[in-house]
């Protein structure tokens, strides 16, 4: 039987839907769940499709885990270094006991409830007797002293603009219109931004790579290819008979249609883990950053509502709930990335960058109405962890940006005007390209978090 993944948790405030979550809701019937987004936003995690086999206790187009690769890391991690990042980092909400066994020597982890195997780690006695952490990615500190003009020589950067875009930008719920206006087009916002950003980290040395380059999707899949899978899943959750296209997008009912779920499966998670594939099988950076723009509910896309509201957060990955942890390569995942190390490079990178836009931009960190599944972490008071399909999925430090309400009066006013060098009044104020504000942000942050690691 398969088993398909409820991602994340709906959060408890409806009038604020943000950019980085699933919104889904659960219809169990059998090991099936029908996958289903907020009307207003959907998710923004990605996903790769090699191979499409599910397998039963794993999560949406998930692959069958590989634990013996862990074996590597034995020895690498102490009992309190493993202790502490698991209770504090990835399982804040914690996890069931039958998961996780933690000893004065080894821990436990289980493989599969089935057939109740465990994979044993081994703790180093001591971080000085602790062998190193095998990785493709370099942290800073390991990175060569770079010149005083080209603080980040040698860097390897992978820009993954969030969404798509284009033609694709009304199935993701990622489009909205005020007007005659420009419609506004997430995918296309970051992917202006990927490439101010790219050209400004040459400059300083970095090699940057993408992610995506183009309104069109790195899998080879498309909707239609999942219209069997999205049939099984609705008939598994009670619709015996479900229609085969969406007649009215304003009917709720349109989550029960092929058409629409397979489109979830398509832009949602295949296209995430395609892009996973192509950051740890060829790009092989030593770090990605995510770029996304932010919203509040908007309701109706052609006649959305219009906010005060804007703020800025940025994500790491970690404070996984305890029904994710279920799935044996969500939990295989979480354990590699755990023993990667990858938190104590990204969360003070996050935290740095954090600063440096709020320099820039001057807004106001972000308040989730709920900690069901996210934990505050760092100094800025603007980093949360959370368990998001990229951050989970690309093998290094993952930073995932969130600035800016795209339908707040300001920001929509801005996204207007486009990009264009110096300033430009916007409502009466001088104000910088939205564009170039959030890329040399970003900069900055980097510039400054590599130029004291490397000295």
């Amino acid at each position: 039987m398969i088993r398909l993944q409820q991602a994340l948790a709906w959060q408890e405030n409806d009038k604020s839907t943000t950019n980085d979550e699933a919104r889904k809701v659960k219809f169990r019937h059998s090991d099936f769940l029908i996958l289903s987004s907020f009307v207003i936003r959907a998710s923004s995690l990605l996903l790769f499709l090699f191979p499409l086999t599910l397998y039963a206790a794993d999560s949406v187009l998930g692959s069958k885990p590989r634990w013996s690769v862990l074996e590597k890391y034995q020895d690498t991690i102490t009992h309190d270094q493993f202790t502490q990042l698991l209770n504090d980092v990835y399982c804040t909400h914690g996890f069931a006991p039958d998961l996780i066994e933690i000893n004065e020597k080894t821990a436990r982890v289980l493989m599969n409830r089935e057939s109740q195997k465990f994979f044993t780690l081994r703790f180093a006695e001591s971080a000085a007797v602790r062998k190193p952490v095998p990785r493709l990615w370099r942290p800073a500190k390991s990175l060569p002293a770079a010149r005083s003009h080209k603080p980040l020589s040698g860097l390897k950067i992978a820009l993954d603009p969030g969404h798509l875009g284009g033609k694709w930008a009304k199935m993701e719920e990622r489009w909205f219109q005020v007007g005659d206006s420009k419609p506004v087009q997430e995918g296309d916002l970051t992917l202006r931004v990927a490439r101010l950003l790219a050209q400004r980290l040459r400059e300083f040395g970095a090699k940057v790579s993408f992610v995506r380059d183009s309104n069109e999707p790195v899998t080879a899949k498309r909707p239609d290819d999942f219209r069997e899978l999205a049939r099984k899943i609705l008939i598994k959750n009670g619709v015996p008979q479900p229609r085969a296209d969406v007649l009215d997008p304003s009917d709720p009912a349109k989550e029960q249609t092929i058409r629409w779920q397979s489109e979830i499966l398509f832009y949602r998670y295949s296209e995430i883990r395609r892009r996973a594939a192509l950051v740890n099988f060829k790009l092989h950076p030593d770090l990605v950053l995510c770029l996304h723009f932010n919203a509040e509910g908007w309701g109706d896309p052609t006649h959305p509502t219009l906010t005060e509201t804007n703020h800025l957060h940025l994500l790491v990955n970690g404070s996984y709930l305890a029904e994710e942890l279920d799935f044996d390569d969500e939990r295989f995942e979480m354990i590699r990335r755990l023993l990667s190390r990858a938190y104590n490079e990204e969360l003070p990178l996050a935290d740095t960058i954090a600063v440096a836009m709020t320099r820039e931009a001057g807004l106001p960190p972000y308040q989730y109405p709920t900690t069901n599944s996210t934990t505050k972490v760092g100094t800025s008071g603007y980093v949360y962890a959370r368990n998001l399909l990229a951050t989970r999925l690309y093998r290094c430090p993952v930073v995932y940006c969130e600035p800016y309400v795209m339908n707040s009066n300001d920001v929509f006013a801005r996204i207007q005007h486009g990009d264009y060098q110096g300033t430009c009044n916007v409502n009466g104020v001088e104000r910088k390209s939205i564009f170039r504000e959030y890329a040399d942000s970003v900069v900055g942050g980097l510039v400054e978090y590599y130029s004291h690691a490397r000295e």
